[in-house]
């Protein structure tokens, strides 16, 4: 069910906030050079208002109380996890912020894109079509779809400083009369019911601290007859939270990438139904035989490398890649060219990719749940 009570949405003080922190760092040519960018007293303040509610707490020591606080503040928590996230990405793995499956000797980027005409293909996107891409990052999946399909595509995003970055990437490769990118809480849409004609979301509706609650909305915004599909991700049914190590897990995966309360595949399925969805198709996609499984670029895995023009990516991902980043990071904070907080912010990353791995390889995780469900013609 939707959380009974809503943060309240306030976009003049999340504009000053991002043009205080960020500055102009939003047309910075890549990730580590918008990073040094910052203003680190802002910074600072991002950096306390996230961590606030992972500090000091332990998979052994967390409590019901713990997971209801994330959730009363899912859109603060998300607003500015990427507010410290957004550069590493970019810096780290590229535009487009998910994961996808690999085939023999397919290249990074070129698997990425595949997994995103993948699921325009599933939910039948086509060229004129009004879609809505929810929790749409800086865009990179958004170009990607809109340049495959021919669809114009309204990005929705409640962080400030992702819109700007993909908006100017928009305008740089000549797409901003099909694209467009606009703030907001996908758990209360501002757009009129039945707006758009296809709606998708990769990897994007965890951070909502309800699936029903952000599927209703997507439900209500779509028109009769269209389908919404997802990547989502899910805690497989094998999960126990009574395990403390399954708990540890998910802990990990939650703190180092922003989510507030991470649910099992049996319980994303029921909220899809619930919101008045007909689900059409549902697969777990991380179980597909493929020649290399979808967490080897994070376990820094170069035996699976598909191309060597990916070894940098791979490299960044291994434990003195990330020992050698650690260490840069650290100097930059200490002499004051790098914001406080930048590492700290990189060391809940790796915690996370390890634990994206261990919920992988134990079969507790899943960050590809294809979920293609349509409205009724009669709704």
């Amino acid at each position: 069910m939707a959380p009974s009570k809503l943060e309240t949405e306030d976009h003049s003080r999340d504009a000053a906030f991002n043009k205080a922190m960020h500055k102009d760092s939003s047309t910075a040519k890549g990730g580590f050079s918008a990073m040094m960018k910052k203003d680190k007293v802002a910074q600072k303040a991002a950096v306390d208002e996230y961590f606030k509610h992972w500090d000091n707490k332990t998979a052994k020591d967390e409590t019901a109380a713990d997971r209801e606080s994330r959730k009363a503040e899912y859109a603060t928590l998300t607003r500015h996890y990427y507010n410290l996230a957004t550069d590493i990405y970019e810096y780290g793995w590229g535009q487009s912020f998910h994961f996808c499956r690999f085939a023999y000797g397919e290249g990074f980027y070129q698997a990425i894109a595949r997994h995103e005409h993948y699921l325009a293909a599933k939910i039948g996107i086509k060229d004129g079509d009004k879609v809505l891409d929810v929790g749409c990052g800086v865009g990179g999946p958004a170009r990607e779809i809109a340049k495959f399909s021919g669809a114009h595509i309204t990005g929705l995003n409640n962080n400030d400083y992702q819109i700007e970055r993909a908006t100017h990437y928009a305008a740089k490769e000549g797409m901003s009369n099909q694209l467009k990118f606009v703030k907001g809480d996908f758990m209360q849409m501002s757009f009129e019911p039945e707006t758009f004609d296809c709606v998708y979301a990769i990897e994007a509706t965890v951070h909502a601290p309800s699936l029903e609650g952000v599927y209703s909305q997507i439900y209500r915004v779509l028109k009769p007859g269209g389908v919404f599909g997802v990547y989502e991700w899910l805690m497989t049914d094998n999960y126990d939270n009574n395990n403390e190590h399954h708990r540890a897990i998910r802990l990990g995966i939650e703190q180092g990438d922003g989510i507030s309360n991470m649910v099992k595949i049996s319980e994303g399925i029921a909220a899809i139904k619930a919101a008045g969805f007909e689900l059409e198709l549902h697969e777990d996609l991380a179980k597909r035989p493929d020649a290399t499984p979808w967490y080897y670029p994070l376990a820094g895995d170069f035996s699976m490398m598909g191309t060597y023009k990916d070894f940098l990516t791979i490299a960044r991902m291994t434990w003195w890649g990330r020992g050698i980043a650690h260490k840069f990071i650290a100097a930059l904070e200490m002499v004051g060219l790098a914001p406080g907080g930048t590492q700290k912010t990189a060391d809940s990353f790796a915690v996370a990719a390890d634990c994206l791995v261990a919920g992988a390889k134990e079969d507790l995780f899943t960050p590809m749940y294809l979920m293609v469900a349509r409205k009724p013609l009669n709704k």
